[in-house]
């Protein structure tokens, strides 16, 4: 395992850290994400991403016991825990960072960086922070990677921006055991950290590709998917549709709503009954309803 220390916020692997986190460009131009948090960590790893480096706070993480860093990132404890001849763990006195990797796939070799509270502090991302980050090569899916299985249930979300709201759509997603996630024409990337971070790793979780509209409207029809467009114009009552059979539930933004593209290509416009004197709901929260409802049905 390659190890370092760093102290200083001036080092340049400390800045890179932060412009991997504020920079989309950034991100895209190098091949790496930014993942914070034990949890999402983990879900990342059994999604089969690659970390290239891994920035440990011992002051943090060290609160713990070293089987319970490993329990709580990979759910097992470390393989090659053994008693030695005076009944003490062979284990002890590794460091936390080479019990972390211990959860790291074989063949996997990051570098793993050990920090101070002070300045891990200065780049943690979350307020309530858990003592690691780690550095993630992208791996984007494609439509075409996406294997569906027998009347499926698909979220559509066209340029929808904020990334809280998108994180948001995919936590119900895993809730609700939607088998892909497609933003089209998406106006952030799907490995800011404020989406993994509203997402607590569901973007891992639920296969999650970017595409544009006409993309997946084409994709969605090839396979016999009925494409479901939330409007409040033209529309029946959601739990009115059939949504057994294979369904596309497609959303656009709070401000907008769909463009005529997704409207003209629906099987049927659905809406969210509206009793008050507003005329909408946040998009996550319809996300929700619509989605519960696809389950209920199915059930």
């Amino acid at each position: 395992m390659k190890t370092e220390t760093i102290t200083s916020a001036q080092n340049p692997k400390i800045k890179n850290l932060l412009l991997l986190q504020e920079k989309s460009k950034a991100r895209k131009e190098q091949g790496l994400f930014v993942v914070e948090g034990r949890r999402e960590l983990e879900h990342c790893l059994e999604a089969g991403f690659c970390v290239k480096t891994l920035f440990v706070c011992p002051d943090i993480v060290g609160g713990l016991t070293e089987e319970g860093v490993v329990s709580q990132i990979s759910g097992h404890p470390r393989p090659d825990k053994r008693e030695g001849p005076a009944g003490e763990a062979s284990g002890r006195g590794r460091s936390e960072a080479e019990a972390i990797c211990d959860t790291i796939p074989s063949g996997v070799e990051p570098l793993v960086i050990e920090i101070p509270e002070q300045l891990y502090r200065k780049v943690a991302y979350r307020e309530s922070t858990e003592g690691i980050i780690a550095e993630v090569e992208y791996k984007s899916l494609k439509l075409s990677d996406l294997k569906l299985p027998e009347n499926p249930l698909v979220m559509v979300l066209e340029s929808v921006e904020k990334p809280g709201n998108l994180g948001a759509v995919l936590r119900s997603a895993d809730a609700a055991g939607v088998d892909a996630v497609i933003f089209c024409d998406p106006l952030t990337d799907l490995y800011n950290p404020n989406l993994i971070r509203a997402s607590i790793g569901a973007v891992f979780t639920v296969p999650t590709v970017a595409a544009s509209s006409e993309e997946t409207i084409a994709f969605l029809k090839e396979r016999g998917i009925q494409i479901l467009t939330a409007q409040l114009q033209d529309s029946s009552l959601y739990y009115d549709i059939d949504m057994r059979r294979g369904t596309a539930l497609v959303m656009g933004t709070e401000a907008t709503g769909l463009t005529d593209l997704w409207r003209k290509a629906a099987s049927a416009h659905i809406r969210i009954p509206m009793l008050g004197r507003l005329d909408s709901l946040n998009v996550s929260v319809s996300a929700a309803i619509l989605l519960f409802e696809a389950v209920r049905q199915r059930q």
